[in-house]
């Protein structure tokens, strides 16, 4: 059995999410992806995926055998490179995962840059309003917003964002515009529900921190769908600054309550030990981060704005 062979078949597996769909990929005939899959896991005496009618899922033992078996053929791959003088070109297939709104505004604008300077490389953008979980989802670059938990990953600081209060100025006329946090308690909200973490509704004053919330309207589980219903005038939503700043700048919706505000949250850019990081990861580091610190910085928006105030 070759054995590094057999990893990029598992890796494929799992990147596709099934045996079939990992045929179709390596244009191979589903047996022989079957097999390979299953000589690995006779070799290794261990069960590394549990096959059901839709997809695969990995075992705890599947888990751990995949990221090593990426970190493996990585530095396989690097090795091969370097033998063959082609270290210097970055190339191959690039996972980066960004919440959807700021990929749209933020990444995606700096990744189309990226990507007409780098010919070789193939970017694989996911857009998602959760933690994606780095190594089961085989991801190189991660943008996080919010502050970190401890992990042996490497973060890189570019920015921050605040987070807003609004509603549209016919409901603020309608209902009154709250002057204080206690104020919500008359007020109707557009809350979430469905994520991991939802916004909070926290508050700042003379060093405590605080809660209050609105009395729950509508409650949805995507940002789009909070936005478009307070664009409608059905109550007060909690965002964070750039999903709205269009909606600020055009006076679609009005911010209130800036002064009893949180903390800005910290955006990072999240990846692996930088001693082992392959080139493509390394070049898109150092396009993307000082580009977005820059567009984050911009003395023109809105969360910029704010921030030197504080």
């Amino acid at each position: 059995m070759d054995r590094f062979d057999a990893m990029s078949v598992l890796l494929a597996v799992v990147e596709e999410g099934s045996l079939s769909a990992a045929s179709r990929r390596l244009r191979s005939p589903l047996t022989t992806v079957s097999r390979k899959v299953a000589d690995l896991e006779r070799h290794l005496r261990a069960q590394l995926i549990v096959r059901t009618s839709r997809r695969v899922e990995l075992t705890e033992a599947g888990r751990a055998y995949v990221a090593a078996a990426k970190r493996i053929l990585e530095q396989v791959q690097d090795a091969e490179s370097a033998a063959a003088g082609e270290y210097s070109v970055p190339r191959g297939e690039l996972h980066v995962t960004t919440p959807e709104i700021f990929g749209r505004r933020y990444v995606l604008p700096v990744a189309l840059g990226f990507l007409a300077e780098n010919p070789e490389i193939t970017l694989r953008l996911f857009l998602a309003d959760r933690q994606v979980n780095m190594v089961e989802e085989h991801v190189d670059v991660a943008v996080r917003i919010g502050h970190l938990e401890d992990s042996g990953l490497i973060a890189t600081r570019v920015g921050a964002v605040r987070r807003v209060i609004c509603a549209s100025p016919a409901y603020l006329a309608r209902r009154g515009t709250p002057r204080t946090p206690a104020d919500l308690k008359d007020h109707d909200g557009i809350t979430f529900r469905g994520f991991p973490i939802a916004p909070e509704w926290r508050y700042r004053k003379d060093g405590a921190a605080f809660v209050v919330e609105p009395k729950t309207r509508l409650a949805v589980n995507a940002t789009d769908a909070a936005i478009d219903a307070a664009l409608a005038d059905l109550g007060i939503i909690r965002v964070l600054s750039y999903q709205v700043a269009d909606e600020l700048k055009s006076g679609a919706l009005q911010a209130v309550l800036e002064e009893f505000a949180p903390e800005p949250l910290p955006v990072s850019l999240v990846y692996p030990d930088g001693s082992h990081l392959p080139p493509k990861v390394r070049t898109f580091l150092d396009w993307t981060i000082p580009k977005l610190r820059a567009r984050l910085a911009d003395p023109g928006s809105m969360q910029a704005r704010r921030a030197a105030r504080d």
